[in-house]
């Protein structure tokens, strides 16, 4: 069952169209830039958690008297 030149060109056509719309869609979604936003804004979305904020100064606080008492001694 032969096919018509035009029906077959107008499908290749039609799938790098949509070869193109999935490489640029691939390319946006791999871009370095975006990771590192969304480290971010996960990164800053834990912090403001106040169990692990304080929890945060309380290490912090120790590691500072730990290091106040070592220098001291």
């Amino acid at each position: 069952m032969a096919r018509d030149p035009e029906t077959i060109q107008r499908e290749i056509e039609q799938a790098r169209d949509a070869l193109a719309v999935t490489l640029d869609e691939l390319g946006r979604r791999a871009n370095p830039q975006r990771f590192v936003d969304t480290a971010k804004s996960t990164v800053r979305a834990r912090l403001e958690d106040p169990r692990i904020k304080y929890a945060l100064y309380a290490v912090g606080g120790l590691v500072a008297l730990a290091l106040l008492r070592r220098m001291f001694r």
